[in-house]
């Protein structure tokens, strides 16, 4: 396999990946985790932590929404550590971006200081 097919492979070029994106920017934290984690099956390496980083991501906003602060914490530190730990900037995803919100986000949860004052988290390509 040549280095240019494994790009073709990437979880990013899924078509469902697209949709699990769309999902995931217009605050549809359930249906995206389910998209993604439909990927994340299937994928390895470090691709797969970046998507369960995502994934975990998502699950925190729905803690959020049904008022589970603990819920949201714990998961926002985990996919942190997961983003973080793999840098796939050359993928083409905006993982700082995204890592950035989320540290905010947490910070915010670990002081009780009120999240509105946060952006949501996105997923963009760079």
């Amino acid at each position: 396999m040549t280095r240019i097919d494994k790009q073709d492979d990437l979880f990013i070029n899924d078509s469902r990946f697209e949709i699990g994106m769309n999902l995931f920017n217009s605050c549809q934290w359930y249906k995206s985790h389910d998209v993604f984690e439909e990927i994340w099956h299937e994928t390895g390496g470090p691709e797969r932590m970046i998507l369960q980083g995502i994934l975990q991501v998502a699950v925190a906003q729905v803690h959020l929404e049904n008022r589970n602060l603990n819920g949201a914490t714990i998961l926002y530190g985990e996919a942190l550590g997961r983003l973080k730990r793999f840098h796939l900037a050359n993928y083409g995803l905006d993982i700082e971006g995204l890592s950035n919100c989320v540290s905010k986000r947490l910070e915010f949860l670990q002081i009780g200081k009120d999240l509105a004052g946060c952006s949501l988290p996105v997923l963009s390509f760079l």
